[in-house]
């Protein structure tokens, strides 16, 4: 279907004009909404995907693993039908209504980029992975200081409080470990670590200064407090089945906190199946003044108009909306007057593993299934450049034991192996790598020419690939983690490389980034377009850089911080 530009739905204007537009409502989208709708402002939420209800929307949260037909896995039609999507980390036949097939959403990967998307209210705070660890002064600064990339407009100090605040309202575990690579914060009580790993801490202790095993952070309610219970959440009962939708409100997600919290305030309009086609642009005002969206079910074209718009719609997904978003002013994307939009895209490098078994500890387990993992804080390239790459790395570590005994002889078969089920086995220990990438211009998105999805918009082309600062970075892990297992009395070691595309981890940034110059950037560092002061950006899009640690609540602390500003510049009339 072709769009017709000029269709303005002028009838409709009065009817269709918000305060405040938010595109997508997943962990970003959804900070946004309840920030501005407690400033007063009426917002619209514009998605589009389907709607989805916290507990009334969740149609396997209960469900036993043996009335799945396929046990949590999924068929071989399935994968064949969906070869990018079942790669995706938590994927199952108990979660795969809040993944986007492969069919429904098309892009172009002129390089493989396995791109995992989330089309639903909530977007992927229903399947995150949920750690929130923040980002140190390190990681503002390395790429400047190190001369691999451009400074940010703001640093940790900028950031620090608007953490703090997200932390509080959405409920964080961990500990505070006093250790300036991953600052603390607003913590409840973890879950225990258990002996073996507490045996590794002692290990790293003993053998290293600057390595430092601890509690990760998680989104995780251990202890609710009132902020929480107030939002109807309870505490989180280690099931571990987080991708299905927590029932409890366990952990965080925008369906049970965020969007519920604006929808009190009476604020709040959400608007599901709106696919946006671009951002409308006033050439006599000189400013944004809506969003075009097309209805995913009619296929209707309908404008709504704001004074302010938030983009949110997860990294790449902004960019497309970006750089479709034409004008006289603007050919070739809004805001892009420095020519960077859609480059310097960049992703985490989660291809390498250590894993191997450890001796001992057979009277010793642990209670429930813990869905939380540890964390060798990064200790590469802090004060200095030490090694041969660039960027840092997390390693997230946890050890588990076997469903039954290794060395049962009975085969899988008959009383004696249904016995052997009941009794654990040894310890496997297993530890995987979280790098910072070095965002490079040419790995870039950019729209088809030729190609359109259903709705008539430019398919979305990929150009993205390693770099061999990652391959470096891939070995000093595989290294250093074996060694430092290897010294705690692991055994049977086995490193790995699994050679994934990037962009599996789900952790794409980049291709509207901050900056302090206009020229080599597209925001400012309140996260307004250098160009479009009255449009932000505050999901991954706007990563002037990757940094080791999980970015999703720094892009919740981001949207809070603008939000805030945008009310404010509002009420200044400066907005």
């Amino acid at each position: 279907m072709s769009v017709n530009p000029s269709n303005t739905n002028s009838g409709r204007a009065a009817a269709n004009t918000f305060d405040a537009i938010v595109i997508g409502s997943g962990i970003s989208g959804g900070w946004a909404a309840k920030e501005l709708c407690e400033q007063g402002m009426k917002t619209l939420v514009l998605e589009r995907g389907r709607d989805v209800k916290h507990l009334k929307d969740y149609p396997t949260a209960t469900t036993p693993p043996w009335e799945f037909p396929y046990r949590g896995r999924v068929s071989l039609k399935q994968y064949k039908e969906n070869p990018l999507i079942t790669k995706a980390a938590g994927y199952g036949d108990d979660c795969d209504h809040f993944f986007v097939k492969d069919a429904d959403h098309p892009y172009v990967q002129e390089k493989p980029f396995d791109w995992i998307r989330g089309y639903q209210v909530g977007g992927k705070s229903l399947t995150w992975g949920r750690a929130t660890q923040r980002w140190s002064e390190f990681e503002f600064t390395a790429p400047e200081r190190f001369g691999y990339g451009i400074g940010w407009p703001i640093g940790y100090k900028d950031v620090a409080p608007w953490y703090s605040h997200v932390e509080k309202f959405i409920g964080i575990c961990g500990n505070k470990d006093g250790l300036e690579a991953m600052p603390d914060g607003e913590f409840q009580t973890p879950f225990e670590m258990n002996v073996p790993l507490q045996h590794i801490k002692q290990s790293l202790k003993e053998n290293y200064t600057d390595r430092h095993l601890v509690h990760a952070r998680w989104a995780h309610l251990t202890d609710p407090q009132q902020v929480h219970l107030d939002q109807g959440r309870g505490k989180c009962q280690a099931r571990n089945m987080c991708m299905r939708g927590c029932p409890f409100g366990g952990y965080f997600s925008s369906n049970s906190s965020t969007l519920p919290w604006a929808e009190k305030t009476g604020n709040l309009t959400i608007r599901p199946h709106s696919v946006v086609h671009s951002v409308i642009y006033d050439e006599k005002l000189g400013k944004a003044t809506g969003v075009r969206i097309i209805d995913a079910n009619t296929k209707e074209t309908i404008d709504y108009f704001a004074k302010v718009i938030f983009l949110n719609a997860s990294a790449l997904n902004t960019n497309l909306i970006l750089l479709n978003s034409k004008s006289k002013r603007f050919p070739n994307g809004l805001g892009n007057d420095s020519g960077v939009l859609g480059k310097y895209v960049a992703f985490h490098n989660y291809r390498a593993s250590v894993s191997g078994t450890l001796d001992g500890f057979l009277d010793k387990y642990y209670f429930g299934r813990n869905p939380t993992d540890l964390i060798l804080v990064n200790f590469r390239n802090l004060h200095k450049r030490d090694t041969n790459f660039f960027g840092g790395y997390t390693t997230f570590m946890n050890a588990y034991r076997d469903q039954h005994p290794n060395d049962t002889e009975n085969g899988q078969v008959g009383p004696q192996y249904k016995d052997d089920l009941c009794e654990p086995g040894g310890w496997h220990v297993f530890a995987y790598l979280q790098g910072e990438t070095v965002p490079i211009e040419t790995n870039h998105v950019r729209l088809s020419d030729t190609e359109k999805d259903q709705w008539g918009i430019p398919l979305l082309v990929t150009s993205v690939e390693y770099h061999p600062n990652d391959e470096l970075m891939i070995e000093d892990f595989l290294t250093q983690t074996a060694e430092m297992l290897e010294k705690a009395g692991v055994k049977n070691i086995s490193k790995y490389n699994n050679k994934q595309s990037p962009g599996l981890d789900i952790h794409e940034m980049g291709g509207v980034r901050m900056g302090k110059d206009p020229k080599t950037s597209m925001l400012n560092g309140n996260s307004q377009l250098h160009a479009c002061k009255n449009v932000f950006v505050t999901d991954g899009a706007c990563m002037t850089s990757t940094g080791n640690q999980s970015p999703s609540i720094l892009y919740m602390a981001l949207t809070a911080r603008a939000a805030t500003f945008a009310a404010n510049e509002i009420k200044k009339g400066n907005l």
